[in-house]
């Protein structure tokens, strides 16, 4: 084998020992220092807020958060308890915030007469807002057109 080809192959392993250990010494893990296998520490325990009024979005394009309890929701295909008061037949007398008409567009930008299959499940983008401390340090700043007053 060359010597200049030897040479490559020691520097790249050299190069990829040093970075792995610089990248793993600075990443500390939300479970703490336990171990996969071993039982995590309490989970932080969500204070849900009270119902209030619909809580400002932080960013263009965010789903809104829902500003309620949904403690014992049902929502399976057969059934969705969030359609009883935000469908378009029911907002007006459950004094709540409609549905968007984007959830009524298919894949294809189709227009249907009721909520596409892929917003039908409302939960896995809007989530109930909560009272308790950040995971992680944040120190984001929402956009000045959406920013709170």
């Amino acid at each position: 084998m060359k010597r200049s080809t030897v040479i490559n192959i020691v520097m790249v392993l050299s190069l990829g020992i040093f970075s792995s250990q610089a990248f793993a010494g600075g990443v500390n893990s939300l479970r703490g220092a336990n171990p996969l296998d071993e039982a995590a520490k309490e989970p932080a325990k969500m204070n849900i807020q009270d119902d209030r009024e619909p809580i400002t979005r932080d960013y263009v394009q965010q789903p809104p958060l829902i500003p309620h309890k949904i403690k014992g929701y049902k929502i399976n295909v057969k059934f969705n308890k969030c359609l009883t008061c935000h469908s378009w037949a029911n907002y007006k007398e459950a004094n709540a915030t409609k549905i968007s008409q984007t959830h009524f567009n298919d894949r294809e930008n189709n227009v249907l007469a009721n909520i596409a299959a892929r917003r039908y499940f409302c939960t896995q983008c809007h989530v109930p807002q909560v009272d308790a401390a950040p995971l992680v340090e944040n120190t984001f700043d929402p956009l000045k057109t959406v920013k709170r007053h």
